[in-house]
């Protein structure tokens, strides 16, 4: 499945009753592999309407992808652009975007409507119509501005008329002092750039009147001749005009007494405007009268829309943004002063250029598919659609019986191989157009998953959790999801499957932890990918920190126990008032607490403690309250009053000296005075700290820049805190010098192969020093010893060098310039142009194989001119092709990859499987990517040790026979030559008894064992052998079958007449022998010790008597329990343990209960443990021998 997709079913007129799936796929998410066929798809291309700076190049982008890569093409004005005849045009390698180097060249003669065409065997795809002009900033045209006088109270006009600029400029007024005239709701500046006056008042009579206009792209400023504006009142006004006509009084028809309110724009009780759909809509009215009317705007039958309103120029112009059908209508703005309120209605239409309520989607389909394509616009008026195949009008395109047009759609029935193509859908107003690609590519292609495998989700408990399945195939992939590669996830609850093959479980819990597996299958194939989710704890906070009252001096802990998930690292965080605790060694911060010494006042708020994981948080606060130590009262300390009187005295261009009178410290000396400054030209309302000075001065010498407005304030500060800050000094300006320094930062990196971006931090307009501000920038290739080459630019911190090299070191420097000067002598960096792939591969590759599991490989290295970048190492490539057995078939493992850093020319291959047949190459690794590969080495490794025997299974248990059967190793790891068998019998004390060993060839595979002892527990060891040697051995355990009629018989004897008299004989012979021996010992003879042992060499064992069914004694051993551990898997009976007979052939020593196994020479390290040797005083106990029985039980 693709990483997004519509899944359309319609009923197709003329199919009848067949529902054919036609499916479209987003074109934003749907992303084609780039291996596989594909028709051209533009990626960037520059904007429909570019207006272009005739200093630096043309610049017109357009790139594309596909498979194979397109070609690229142009027209100019309809008409085919051939840009190899034309010296001034480059075109970037790999791509369709144009340079055109426009320097001492008519930048009009590259004006005009652009088009990129991108094509390949598969299609033809077409981007926007681009119009390039060039930017204009034109001269205003000559005029003479005439001196107005008017009478104060009338309202005024100043009209500005800029000259019609690409963009049109910016407008705004000032005097000759540079300084904005102060705008307010009686004085503003209209829309179009003309000043009105509600009435004007004797203040505004100035002769500095300037109008400026400054164009965008250029970053020029041009001005208007100043106007002059005298106001009159009524008495100078009669007197100038009795003095001009000689009369002896004049009145004006206008009194300057005060007015009805009166519209000076728009004219008339109505006006209309038109505004297009997603623009800005900008409303003005500007009203006269006095006093100055107040404004206010209302719709007519609506609201205004809030979130979208603002109002501008004193409530002068009323902006709507983003405008919708539902703006359109009455808007009415009202000007009401304390004698009149009248109103202006302005008609609203809205208009819409085209816009999408679907975009064609990319389709991809496989043969015999229908799909349809979608080209939903709407506008007012309604736009037209137009369709086109391949840059061809549909119409005019080759017939295609498969392909249906209806308006706005395109349908495609049982698509077949070949017929991809590019389709693009036009649509058309009056006010404007779009145009959009979709491709149409007819593939059968077999899932593949885009996920990465094994990725590892986290989330905590009781969250969402989003498992990713992106895949790509055609037709398009099922997705099933199974957990841990058994259990089938259905979409419900609480699972989800989404379109995109993503699985969501809404609220995961820690049993959802584990492996998830999605499989995507289609007719072509399946894939599978597994990913795991683990479901963490949260983050809680146990005991949260508690409310503290604390007298001043003494300390406050908080405490914040936290649990969280132990797999996730926590960081805990606290914070005082929502901020960083104080720099202060009085706080102390512990794993789960805060203490707070010397408690002061300031240490009053809230403290919070944070626990962050990488997944979650939690958090707690709590308030700290500081009370007095003790009841008597405290002198009252408040903040000092703020400094009076400030003056500026010994000015100079770059100092002046500041004096002030401090202000009452309510019985807190002053420690400090804060300087702060205003740069009014540059940052206005906006107070810098300049420098501090103690608290027992009232002076200060300060040091300034040039070009400068600087206003001053002083603020005192003593222990409880700074006072408000004093009334502003008056105005200092400094005279513009050259800057003082040079941007900072420089730096010189190639993007882009052939080019070098030098960067730099700008100058803030404080360091500028003067107007005018560029920045000179130089570059020359290193060890080169050129001419230094140089563009001067200004408002950029970037600029690009072209057609260049690749990778080579360039000297660079940036100096700072303005209307004054140059700046510093600038410093030299170096910087490199871009880097580039690789041209050459590593050569002589040989490889020397170590052992059967690592591998030497070694190449001589390429040159540096060839990395073309900086060298970050190479890259080997290597895969197993097969296994060396002639019966092995060709693999298809996953191919394996190692990066050694540095200009290596060797390098190690670990973990190579024995007796294999492997391939590998190399490839040089830059910045950029990887170069070519070197020719295919192949090498094999060696035989090696077998894996284990796959299984070892016991069959057919009997009492004197045990059949084995086992598998091959799951790896031979050379040519197997067989297996080994060794085997023994172990007792129900756990001793060992001799082993036996048997061989066996590589193609048996079973065996039975006869001549065994029954009801007998036998321990197997099995190994596999090359030439290389032995496996580890595999083990098992086997008991044969028990003989179930000894049992009976021992019954019967106890119950037989002549057993029962044989015993009375053995009691009646043992009496006789002990009154014998007590009547020597009175006679002083002695006892025959050595007589008695040879004839009892072993008192603990009597031999089971066969004839007559009854079995001798057995005397139970006592022994450390860590010398008589049970073996592993069988169970000793209750009732005693069973010694077996000892044997010249033990492996171990049982005397020393030494521990040993079979190694993989043969040899054993022991499990089993006992005792060889009895110790004397054991001897004087004695038990019961287990039954049979018993012991067939404990083996079941």
């Amino acid at each position: 499945m693709h990483p997004t997709t519509d899944r359309n079913r319609k009923w197709l007129p003329g199919f009848g009753a067949m529902l054919l799936v036609l499916l479209s796929r987003v074109t934003s998410a749907l992303e084609v592999p780039l291996d596989l066929p594909q028709p051209p798809t533009i990626t960037l291309q520059s904007p429909k309407d570019y207006i272009f700076d005739p200093r630096e190049n043309i610049v017109i982008h357009c790139e594309a992808k596909g498979k194979p890569t397109p070609s690229f093409s142009w027209t100019r004005n309809g008409t085919h652009f051939d840009v190899e005849k034309d010296s001034k045009v480059l075109v970037k390698p790999g791509s369709g975007t144009l340079v055109i180097d426009i320097s001492g060249e008519k930048a009009e003669a590259y004006e005009g409507t652009y088009q990129c065409t991108a094509h390949n065997e598969h299609g033809t795809a077409v981007s926007n119509n681009i119009v390039i002009r060039q930017s204009r900033s034109p001269l205003w045209s000559k005029e003479r501005n005439e001196a107005i006088t008017v009478q104060m109270g009338v309202s005024l006009v100043l009209q500005c008329r800029p000259p019609a600029g690409l963009p049109p400029p910016v407008i705004f007024w000032m005097d000759n002092n540079f300084q904005r005239l102060q705008l307010d709701k009686r004085v503003s500046q209209a829309l179009n750039g003309d000043l009105y006056f509600s009435n004007v008042l004797q203040e505004d009579t100035r002769s500095d009147y300037i109008c400026y206009a400054r164009f965008p792209h250029t970053q020029t400023i041009q001005q208007k001749q100043p106007i002059s504006v005298t106001v009159l009142n009524m008495e100078t006004m009669n007197e100038t005009v009795a003095a001009l006509y000689n009369i002896t009084e004049f009145y004006s028809d206008s009194p300057e007494g005060e007015r009805r309110p009166g519209f000076m724009m728009p004219l008339g009780p109505t006006s209309t405007k038109m505004v297009l759909r997603g623009e800005t809509l900008e409303l003005e009215c500007i009203a006269e009268g006095l006093p100055t009317p107040e404004m206010s705007w209302q719709k007519d039958g609506g609201e205004l829309p809030g979130s979208r309103t603002s109002f501008q120029n004193f409530k002068k112009t009323l902006k709507i943004s983003d405008v919708n059908e539902a703006d359109g209508g009455d808007y009415r703005c009202t000007a009401a002063n304390n004698l009149a309120t009248v109103y202006h209605i302005i008609k609203v239409t809205v208009k819409a250029a085209p816009f999408w309520v679907s975009a064609p989607r990319n389709l991809v389909l496989a043969p015999n598919e229908t799909g349809i394509l979608t080209c939903r616009v709407s506008g007012e008026p309604k736009p037209k659609i137009s369709w086109f195949v391949n840059g061809v009008p549909i119409e005019n395109a080759p017939e295609d019986h498969t392909r249906k047009v209806e308006d706005d759609t395109v349908i495609l029935s049982n698509v077949q191989s070949g017929s991809s193509a590019v389709y693009q859908c036009n649509a058309s107003n009056e006010f404007g157009y779009l145009m959009a690609n979709a491709f149409v590519s007819v593939l059968a292609e077999a899932p593949r998953v885009l996920t990465p495998p094994n990725r590892v989700y986290q989330v905590i408990t009781n969250n969402p959790a989003l498992l990713h399945c992106s895949c790509f195939g055609s037709p398009i992939p099922t997705i099933t999801w199974f957990k841990d590669s058994q259990t089938s996830i259905k979409n419900g609850d609480p699972y989800v499957i989404h379109e995109n093959g993503t699985l969501e479980i809404h609220v995961a819990q820690p049993r959802d932890s584990g492996k998830y597996t999605c499989i995507a299958t289609n007719n072509l194939g399946i894939k599978e990918n597994h990913v795991f989710l683990e479901v963490k704890v949260s983050t809680r906070i146990l005991k949260q920190p508690e409310y503290k009252v604390v007298q001043r001096g003494m300390s406050a802990v908080f405490e914040c126990k936290v649990k969280h998930d132990p797999s996730l690292i926590p960081t805990m965080t606290w914070l005082k008032d929502n901020g960083e605790l104080p720099d202060d060694e009085r706080f102390e911060v512990d794993t789960d607490s805060l203490t707070v010494k010397h408690v002061t006042d300031e240490d009053e708020g809230t403290y919070t403690c944070i626990m962050n994981t990488t997944l979650d948080r939690d958090s707690a606060s709590a308030m700290l309250t500081v009370v007095e130590a003790t009841p008597t009262p405290a002198i009252v300390h408040e903040k000092p009053d703020a400094p009076t009187d400030l003056e500026l005295t010994d000015q100079t261009d770059r100092s002046v000296q500041l004096s002030w009178i401090p202000g009452d410290d309510h019985n807190s000396p002053t420690q400090k005075f804060l300087i702060q400054y205003e740069d009014l030209l540059h940052q206005p309302g906006l107070w810098i700290n300049l420098t501090e000075v103690a608290g027992t001065g009232t002076t200060a010498q300060l040091k300034l820049s040039p070009f400068v407005y600087y206003s001053f304030r002083v603020l005192a500060q003593n222990l409880v805190g700074y006072s408000g800050p004093s009334q502003p000094s008056r105005q200092y300006r400094t005279n513009p010098a050259a800057p003082d320094e040079n941007p900072s930062d420089v730096r010189g990196v190639g993007t882009e192969s052939d080019n070098l971006v030098i960067s730099w931090t700008p100058l803030t307009g404080f360091q500028s020093n003067g107007p005018g501000l560029e920045y000179k920038v130089l570059w020359r290739q290193k060890d080169m010893d050129g001419d230094w080459s140089w563009k001067n630019v200004a408002n950029i911190s970037r600029f690009v060098v072209t057609g260049i090299p690749t990778f080579v070191p360039f000297e660079i420097k940036v100096q700072a310039m303005n209307d004054y000067g140059s700046g510093p002598e600038p410093e030299v960096l170096i910087g490199y142009s871009g880097e580039d792939l690789p041209l050459s591969a590593p050569e002589s590759v040989q490889v020397m194989v170590h052992n059967s599991t690592l591998a030497e490989v070694h190449w001589e290295p390429v040159s540096f001119p060839s990395v073309r970048g900086k060298l970050q190492g190479y890259k080997v490539y290597y895969h197993r092709e097969r296994g060396l057995h002639e019966t092995e078939k060709m693999t298809d493992e996953e191919e394996q990859a190692l990066t050694f850093s540095g200009n290596r020319s060797e390098g190690r291959l670990p973990g190579l499987q024995p007796y294999s047949l492997y391939i590998l190459f190399i490839r040089v690794v830059n910045s950029r990517g990887e170069g070519p590969q070197s020719p295919s080495k192949t090498f094999e490794t060696p035989e090696g040790v077998p894996d284990p025997p796959s299984f070892l299974r016991i069959l057919n248990h009997s009492l004197d026979s045990l059949t084995l059967e086992w598998g091959p190793p799951m790896n031979n790891n050379g040519r197997l030559a067989g297996f080994t068998l060794k085997y023994q019998p172990v007792n129900t004390t756990n001793e060992l008894g001799p082993v036996k060993i048997m061989t066996f060839l590589a193609n048996e595979t079973t065996i039975t064992l006869s001549s065994l002892n029954s009801s007998m527990l036998y321990k197997f060891y099995l190994s596999a052998k090359t030439i290389k040697g032995s496996s580890h051995f595999i083990t098992k355990e086997a008991f044969t079958v028990m003989d179930t009629a000894v049992p009976s018989r021992q019954v019967d004897i106890a119950t037989q007449g002549w057993f029962i008299g044989l015993m009375c004989a053995i009691a009646l012979l043992i009496l006789v022998l002990l009154i014998v021996c007590f009547i020597k010992r009175n006679k002083g003879g002695k006892y025959p010790v050595k007589e008695k042992e040879d004839a009892h060499q072993d008192p603990e064992i009597q031999p089971m008597k066969e004839d007559d069914g009854t079995f001798g004694e057995y005397r139970s051993m006592e022994s450390d329990t860590e010398d008589h551990k049970p073996l592993k898997g069988s169970r000793t009976p209750s009732n005693g343990t069973v010694r077996r007979d000892e044997s010249d052939d033990s492996l171990v020593d049982y005397g020393e209960g030494g521990d040993g196994q079979f190694n993989e020479d043969g040899s054993f390290i022991g499990q089993y443990s006992g005792k060889k040797e009895k110790d004397t005083h054991e001897g004087n106990e004695s038990s019961e021998a287990p039954s049979p029985v018993n012991a067939m039980n404990s083996f079941v």
